[in-house]
């Protein structure tokens, strides 16, 4: 089963920035960072579970690491071997584990956050088990995901092609010579209205959205479970 795994031979799994391009990402990540701050109720002493590290050392990878004030407070769980966080951000905890199997007992962490990680953990199926096993071992949730309805695809930077019913856009995706992208194992985009139908059924759901050039292109889900 794949999940947000860096696979052997395959590119990293977010866009591939230089220059300016790495520059607007690290803006939109503190964007991010900023109203999970205003968002949740953030203090020295919660716990807090960050799910989808990476070993990509990237300005605008990990990035919540490099904003979050209180590390001996936070868990750093990726598939990737990025225990050099530990040394980066002294107190950090990090375990090399599966998202979708997470080995924490319920409601271990006052604050799960996953940044843009579900869109690449594969089908709807586990995408659903994703949000649901952040949800049992978190209180409260934070979680973002690129818009599908944004007009550029953000991994290919690709226009209007992922509008398309799926099948299409992984064939043209092929086409292009883009095999890593076109399969549901490594990007499976997620509309807000797919993404609301995923969170447990008791669950309190706060939404935001993140405008690029005036259009919606991240969408922001606060849970309370």
């Amino acid at each position: 089963m794949t999940d947000y795994k860096k696979h052997e031979n395959s590119p990293y799994i977010g866009p591939k920035l230089s220059g300016l391009g790495t520059k607007l990402s690290w803006y939109a990540r503190q964007k991010m960072f900023k109203s999970l701050m205003e968002m949740a109720d953030i203090t020295p002493e919660i716990t807090v579970l960050d799910v989808g590290v990476t070993s990509d050392r990237r300005l605008d990878c990990n990035f919540f690491e490099k904003l979050y004030p209180y590390p001996h407070k936070l868990t750093a769980v990726g598939l990737e071997d990025a225990s050099f966080l530990e040394q980066d951000y002294p107190g950090l905890t990090f375990v090399k584990t599966d998202g979708l199997r997470l080995p924490f007992p319920d409601k271990s962490f006052d604050l799960g956050v996953s940044f843009a990680v579900i869109e690449h953990v594969g089908s709807r199926d586990n995408q659903r088990a994703f949000i649901h096993e952040l949800c049992r071992v978190s209180r409260t949730c934070f979680i973002t995901t690129p818009n599908r309805w944004y007009p550029i695809e953000f991994h290919t930077a690709l226009p209007l092609i992922h509008w398309l019913p799926h099948s299409w856009f992984r064939q043209i995706l092929r086409w292009l010579g883009k095999e890593f992208w076109a399969k549901e194992a490594n990007l499976n985009l997620l509309s807000e209205k797919n993404m609301l139908s995923l969170f447990p059924v008791d669950a309190k759901v706060r939404k935001k959205h993140f405008r690029l050039l005036g259009l919606i292109s991240n969408l922001v889900f606060y849970i309370e479970n």
